[in-house]
């Protein structure tokens, strides 16, 4: 496979689930918003700090109000990673290899791109209108991966494409955690409280994991909710369950096997997170600290990505080179934290 087609297929799937991730983290306020009592005021700077992308807004913008920060996630092509830029990018990629991937992918793409391309920032004018909008760019990216998953034969095309979308899955997964780090709500002793309980439930309902999460707890306990999200191995949004999935695709893709060991970079830096994910219990987790621990996984799934575009795509051009590199906004997110 050329390289360019493989690198088209990996960032198509990537800026797809970047996508729903954004409607999802978009979600975790308006479900926050939903419970928090009226003396309590909506939050909405955490979204954009946990997405590193406060850098960029405050260029444009003055103050993190509720209107601006939707704006800035959902529509603002000035921001590379609103949802409307992200599709467009996944939109191009998808038009450049219209020969390799099926007819059902493109029409999938290309149909949701011209519905979100026809919306007015203008048309929201309440919140019930703003969750059925997200919702629907929700399910829409559910129906483009189920399209992937049905019409596409298991070569390395499907595996780059799988590669892709767990690599963004998995880092999403650990900022969606990390919005509660940065919720201002923990400066004013709500740790344990009904309030902090409310919004570890809306980070779990915004990964579409509280309902599978009370059939194997009985309680909702930070404990248990940050286990669940990172650790478990079974539910298909958490990091430890992403990561696994991109190693066997990675290693697919060069014809090797995970138990006999790697065989390139790329594959001895996942697999070396995947291992220490796998060894990791979730005491290990508060001990460093949550917010330092989902720090320390964003840099080292950088790396990761770092080490495939090293191996797959290093021969791209130099505007395929600038796509990976403003992909890295955990590295800015890390230094700022130091």
């Amino acid at each position: 496979m050329l390289s360019r087609v493989a690198n088209s297929i990996y960032w198509m799937n990537r800026y797809m689930e970047r996508v729903e991730n954004y409607a999802r983290f978009v979600g975790v306020n308006f479900n926050l918003a939903l419970d928090l009592p009226p003396d309590v005021d909506e939050q909405w700077e955490p979204l954009l700090i946990a997405t590193a992308d406060h850098f960029l807004f405050y260029k444009h913008y003055d103050k993190p109000t509720k209107e601006d920060v939707i704006h800035f996630m959902t529509f603002d092509k000035r921001n590379p990673n609103s949802i409307v830029s992200c599709l467009y990018e996944a939109r191009e990629n998808a038009r450049t290899i219209r020969e390799t991937i099926s007819k059902e992918m493109w029409e999938s793409i290309n149909t949701f791109y011209l519905t979100i391309r026809g919306t007015s920032p203008d048309d929201f004018r309440n919140m019930d209108h703003m969750q059925s909008f997200f919702t629907d760019i929700r399910k829409n990216c559910q129906l483009f991966h189920g399209v992937v998953d049905s019409s596409i034969t298991r070569n390395e095309a499907w595996h780059f494409g799988r590669l892709g979308r767990h690599i963004e899955r998995a880092d999403k997964c650990s900022r969606f955690l990390d919005v509660k780090y940065f919720t201002l709500l923990q400066d004013n002793g709500t740790n344990g409280s009904t309030l902090d309980l409310m919004m570890w439930t809306a980070v779990l309902k915004s990964v579409s994991a509280y309902n599978m999460y009370r059939q194997t707890h009985r309680a909702l306990t930070p404990m248990n909710i940050v286990a669940f999200l990172i650790l478990d191995k079974l539910f298909p949004r958490s990091i430890a369950y992403s990561v696994r999935q991109a190693e066997l695709s990675l290693y697919a893709i060069a014809g090797s096997i995970p138990e006999r060991g790697h065989t390139n970079a790329a594959e001895r830096a996942l697999s070396k997170m995947r291992s220490e994910l796998e060894f990791t219990e979730v005491e290990d987790v508060f001990k460093m600290g949550l917010h330092k621990y989902l720090d320390r996984f964003q840099t080292n799934n950088n790396e990761v990505d770092k080490a495939i575009f090293d191996m797959y795509f290093g021969l791209e051009t130099e505007k395929s080179q600038s796509q990976s590199m403003s992909q890295t906004s955990g590295h800015f997110k890390s230094q700022w934290m130091n």
